[in-house]
Order: C-alpha cells, then sequence, then structure tokens
C-alpha cells in the first residue's frame, strides 16, 4: 500500500497537455482523486481520499519537474510517509506508448524529476508506476517531452488514461506485488 502518490509534472497551462505532464492527467482522470478538493500547501497541490477504509494522498508539486524533491520530502515529513510508502507517477521514455511498468527503487533513468526526489529524501527506494511516452523518432528528448501528443497517441490518449486507472488503483492500494499482470502490456491492445 502506498499511502502517498506524487504525480510529477510542470505547473501552468502551456505544459497541461504535454507528455511531461501525463502523471497529472492521469490523477485528474482517477476515480478516486477526480472530484477531490486540491490544496496547496509544500510547493504543491494536494487531495486525500479514503478507499477501502484508509486514507491516500496524492501531490502534484509545482515546483517545476527539476525540484519535484523539494515538495515532496517536507510533504512526506509532514504526514509521516516513508519513502518505501511512496508512489511516483512519471512518463517514461524508455517505454513505448500504451505501456506501464512498475518498480521499486533503482536507477533513475535521467529522469529529473526523480533524481530530485530521490535527492531530497536521501534515498531512491521508492516505487514508480512509469507510464510509457515512447523516444521521438527525431529531434530533441526535451521539445518531445513538453510537447503534446500527436496523430494516434493524440486520439488513443482518454482510453489509455481510463486504462491506468485499474494498474494505478492496485498499486496504490494492494502495492507493487499486484500489478506484475500490467507490466509490459500493451493496455490499448
Amino acid at each position: 500500500m502506498f499511502p502517498l502518490v506524487v504525480g510529477v509534472g510542470n505547473p501552468g497551462p502551456q505544459y497541461a497537455e504535454t507528455k511531461h505532464n501525463i502523471a497529472w492527467m492521469l490523477l485528474d482522470h482517477s476515480p478516486l482523486f477526480s472530484g477531490a478538493n486540491w490544496r496547496a500547501k509544500f510547493k504543491g497541490l494536494y487531495a486525500e481520499t479514503t478507499h477501502a477504509g484508509k486514507k491516500f494522498y496524492a501531490l502534484k508539486p509545482q515546483t517545476f519537474m527539476n525540484l519535484s524533491g523539494e515538495s515532496v520530502q517536507p510533504f512526506a515529513q509532514f504526514f509521516k510517509v516513508q519513502p518505501s510508502e511512496l508512489l511516483v507517477i512519471h512518463d517514461e521514455l524508455d517505454i513505448p506508448f500504451g505501456q506501464v511498468h512498475f518498480k521499486m527503487g533503482g536507477g533513475l533513468a535521467g529522469h529529473n524529476g526523480l533524481k530530485s526526489i530521490a535527492q531530497c529524501l536521501g534515498t531512491d527506494q521508492f516505487a514508480r508506476m512509469r507510464i510509457g511516452i515512447g523516444r521521438p523518432v527525431h529531434g530533441d528528448v526535451s521539445n518531445w517531452v513538453l510537447s503534446g501528443f500527436q496523430g494516434d497517441q493524440k486520439i488513443q490518449l482518454s482510453l489509455l488514461l481510463e486504462k491506468l486507472h485499474d494498474p494505478f488503483q492496485t498499486a496504490m492500494v494492494d502495492g507493487l506485488g499486484k500489478v506484475g499482470i500490467y507490466n509490459k502490456k500493451n493496455l490499448l491492445a
């Protein structure tokens, strides 16, 4: 169980529909948090919900991706959430669009949001929900993650967010031991 779920992204309307903000899109579309009252605190927006008799928090750091840890660390400290009780949702270049992978700890794959969280928490031993956005065929990675979904991906985005809800809720409520059936599976097939 992960009582704290962090979706990393960038604040501002110019970033709202970018690939880097897919974690925020998932939180906004999740039935668990879509109707929640989001409040500002700890350099972020947070909401709480109760599911199966347990309280869960979602946090969207408003510090920009590269400084996410500046929001996560004080929030986790205040609510007494250990790093091992934290699930970070983020975009992942090395996973094809339509797939989701889960893992506990390990490498940060050059993701600056994860680097900031690990640095501020003093550990990389937190869970990750890695949502595939794929790599650009041509061009700069920075432009890719800061651009919107195009073509078939744009058409399939709503369906993907709907399909991501079950693995998200399963991980949050039951832990990573129950999400193996979703790993490396094309959720859009």
